[in-house]
């Protein structure tokens, strides 16, 4: 009983110390790396960095920071930071495949940094979503979808697919199709709408809006519609050049096809 006694305080005094020491280095080695990255976002800041590019750092050095202090606390602990790196290494194949996906999202995420096809604030449409870029991480980008949802994508699927970025250029063409009679008068039908988009506050002036003759359907008239607006005001402009140019046709006596029901029975 007594050599027990021995041993469990031998071993007490042997590891409690490594134990205190190893917690100690965890909370100032958390506390110095939340220093770090608030640091280094300053200096980021002050030197105009860009914001996608300062998300995407500090996450990464956050990372790396962390793994660090993983590997220094164990050896703390006495775990041979040698034997550890070798069982990393043994063990790296099998990581690497249980992995792919996560890798191959950190690289793409690399990818979206170089080639910056897009930055926050951006309105974007990618694998199926449309929405405006709100976060570029290590693994995924977050957006914010048209309806306020966050939209999550993997940024390997996201790097490999077909990127449209709504923003870069500033401007976006409305592309509305308008049915009338094929009764109405073709010039005349032409200036109304023409005169829809030239009293709407918001349609630009340049580009030139277009009205042109798009197809001869089966029951009506197609008249393509392209004004050009603002990315900022696609919607505002799709919803109410829609609104008024039923209102015009209305007021000009221009019928808008629809389907009618015949009675036979009287």
């Amino acid at each position: 009983m007594e050599e027990y006694i021995e041993t469990s305080k031998a071993i007490l005094f042997e590891y409690v110390p490594k134990v205190i020491t190893a917690i100690l280095i965890l909370v100032v080695g958390l506390f110095l790396i939340k220093l770090i990255i608030k640091s280094s976002k300053k200096i980021m800041e002050k030197r105009s960095v860009d914001v996608t590019l300062q998300k995407f750092l500090e996450n990464l050095v956050g990372w790396i920071l962390k793994i660090l202090l993983f590997i220094t606390v164990i050896s703390q602990l006495g775990v041979a930071t040698t034997s550890f790196a070798a069982i990393i290494a043994a063990a790296g194949l099998a990581i690497g495949l249980a992995l792919q996906g996560s890798l191959g999202n950190f690289a793409g995420g690399v990818l979206i940094m170089i080639f910056k096809p897009f930055k926050i604030g951006d309105l974007v449409e990618a694998q199926g979503e449309i929405g405006v870029v709100k976060e570029i991480e290590i693994f995924t980008t977050k957006l914010t979808g048209l309806s306020n949802k966050e939209i999550i994508i993997p940024n390997g699927s996201l790097s490999n697919g077909t990127i449209i970025n709504y923003t870069t250029e500033g401007t976006r063409r409305v592309d509305l199709v308008i049915g009338v009679s094929y009764d109405a008068d073709i010039k005349k039908t032409k200036e109304v709408l023409m005169n829809v988009l030239a009293s709407h506050p918001k349609v630009l002036k340049n580009p030139t809006p277009g009205v042109t003759v798009l197809e001869l359907a089966d029951s009506s008239v197609n008249f393509a519609v392209r004004p050009w607006c603002l990315t900022a005001d696609y919607w505002d402009v799709y919803f109410q050049i829609t609104e008024n140019t039923k209102l015009a046709l209305d007021e000009a006596g221009i019928e808008i096809p629809y389907p009618h029901r015949v009675n036979i029975n009287k």
